[in-house]
């Protein structure tokens, strides 16, 4: 057993950031499944968003916020986000992070969809991601934080006082090493891998929102995912995102024959919020009609988009037709586990920040360039706060009864991912989700709650929090009987403000048993 003041579950944005703070006074032990570098902070191309222009102001930004988060926003939240954006960008370049200026020292500013000023900061065109975690790293290196790389939460520990006291975790070779706490953090990231395509790294499947699920934290609006409009489309295959700043550049969403698509659907035609893109640009796709961003107009584009020239040309893509064909794919989760102002789960102890956590930040969808800024503004807070805390006594662990370890089959995923892309993606319905719930149910949903995952693999791990997490979207999806942003359903298309504007779907595990189709005709057949 280690002991630590705080431990950091992640190696993104919102984690790096939550455990440099919180190192200032505290000891921190950082724990990732796979290495540092490996994870969507690191692939993130588009910018980070502050309201720095004189042009701009702090009520335009949380202005647009709300604007692309269907008003489901949660004010105070978007108020923190958008008021902090300006110090802690400022507080960045002064500890040595560099982003894209002029010959004369001026930051530049990008435009992407839907919002109303140029307020995106880039490093390297777009590579932002990529610089701000090395930026990050480099910090980390020089702080007292233990770094534990390929080391896979595998279940939260929860004391006798009910509040959680640390981790378990697995190594590659299968060894088990139970980490106390006194505070614990996920920042994990969402559950895009989960989807055929997908913007996401591979590592992000999840994982997070299962262990607290399973701990007894509430997750929230699990429904609310957003599809990037455009990710290279190449032989039936997502092969990696193409940056909304391409569009902020003028590049134009066409048809074959080049008829623009976004003319008569959006008065901000192609820079619309994404879900309206993702919808249209799915519309087109489902009649059997590729879609392509125009980039002819796009001057120097190889230096502008270093990394999306690569992705394309190691696509065998070849840029001077003038054309990259796109599809929408999985982006980013609104929702995840709900937290308070402090990121306090409803588990005492327990804490999440970045993608992971649902603030209510994002609303029913994430503006452009907001989610490495939420990473910064809220992990930043939560590491200050961490270290602040008074230090407490470390309880006993408390005995739970636990399922056998046995269990007769779990899913390909592959096939999981398809399923879920097939009926909980752009475009749902009660008949799709149904039939997704219906074949998530084949598994012993109950049962994988409570099971007994030490003695298991990381992958059959991996697996039985997909088909929790997959569960969990379907639940939410079904339930919530309206569109909006990220989430629209062809059988009630229209917005319900009056049943949904001010209602949550939140569920907790203790919610599964009277969730899961046919119990009540399973328990009579029983008796």
């Amino acid at each position: 057993m280690v002991k630590a003041e705080i431990i950091v579950i992640g190696s993104g944005i919102a984690a790096l950031k939550t455990a440099l703070e919180a190192s200032e006074h505290k000891h921190v032990i950082l724990i990732t499944k796979s290495n540092i570098r490996h994870g969507n902070s690191y692939l993130a191309q588009g910018g980070i968003a502050a309201a720095l222009s004189d042009r701009d102001r702090v009520s335009f930004h949380k202005k647009d916020t709300l604007a692309a988060g269907q008003r489901y926003n949660k004010v105070k939240a978007v108020e923190k986000l958008v008021e902090e954006a300006p110090s802690v960008i400022a507080e960045l370049i002064d500890s040595g992070m560099r982003f894209d200026h002029d010959d004369d020292g001026t930051l530049l500013l990008g435009m992407e969809g839907a919002h109303s000023e140029r307020r995106i900061l880039h490093s390297h065109g777009d590579a932002t991601g990529k610089y701000m975690m090395e930026h990050l790293i480099g910090c980390l290196k020089k702080s007292s934080i233990t770094v534990m790389e390929n080391v896979a939460a595998v279940e939260l520990i929860i004391g006798q006082d009910d509040t959680c006291i640390g981790v378990k975790t697995l190594d590659k070779a299968g060894e088990l090493v139970a980490y106390h706490a006194e505070q614990t953090v996920l920042a994990t990231g969402g559950c895009g891998s989960l989807y055929h395509f997908t913007s996401n790294s591979q590592t992000v499947s999840g994982d997070g929102i299962a262990l607290a699920f399973k701990a007894g934290a509430k997750v929230r609006d699990m429904e609310f995912i957003q599809f990037h409009p455009t990710l290279l489309f190449v032989n039936g295959k997502a092969k990696g995102l193409v940056s909304e700043a391409v569009r902020g550049d003028g590049a134009r969403l066409v048809t074959e024959m080049g008829t623009p698509i976004m003319e008569d659907v959006h008065s901000l035609k192609d820079l619309a919020p994404r879900h309206i893109v993702a919808q249209t640009i799915f519309s087109y796709l489902q009649r059997g009609e590729k879609v392509f961003l125009d980039i002819s107009m796009i001057k120097d584009f190889k230096n502008r988009f270093p990394t999306v020239s690569s992705l394309c040309e190691k696509s065998g893509l070849d840029l001077h037709l003038g054309k990259i064909p796109v599809a929408p794919g999985n982006h980013f989760l609104m929702g995840g586990i709900e937290v308070d102002e402090s990121g306090q789960t409803s588990v005492p102890s327990l804490y999440a920040v970045g993608e992971v956590a649902c603030t209510g930040v994002h609303g029913a969808n994430r503006l452009a360039s907001n989610s490495l800024l939420e990473g910064l503004v809220f992990g930043n807070a939560l590491g200050r706060f961490l270290a602040k805390v008074p230090s407490r006594s470390i309880p006993e662990e408390k005995e739970q009864s636990k399922n056998s370890s046995q269990i007769p089959f779990l899913p390909d995923l592959t096939t999981l991912r398809e399923k879920l892309m097939n009926e909980a993606g752009i475009v749902r319905n009660e008949a799709g989700l149904t039939r997704l719930k219906d074949y998530l149910e084949t598994f012993p949903i109950e049962k994988l709650l409570h099971m007994e995952v030490t003695a298991l693999s990381i992958q059959e791990i991996t697996k039985i929090n997909a088909i929790i997490v997959a569960w969990l979207i379907a639940e939410s999806a079904l339930t919530r009987t309206e569109s909006r942003g990220g989430h629209f359903r062809s059988d009630y298309p229209d917005e319900d403000d009056a049943q949904w504007l001010e209602n949550s779907v939140i569920l907790a595990c203790t919610d599964v048993k009277n969730r899961v189709k046919g119990r009540r005709l399973y328990e009579y057949i029983e008796a």
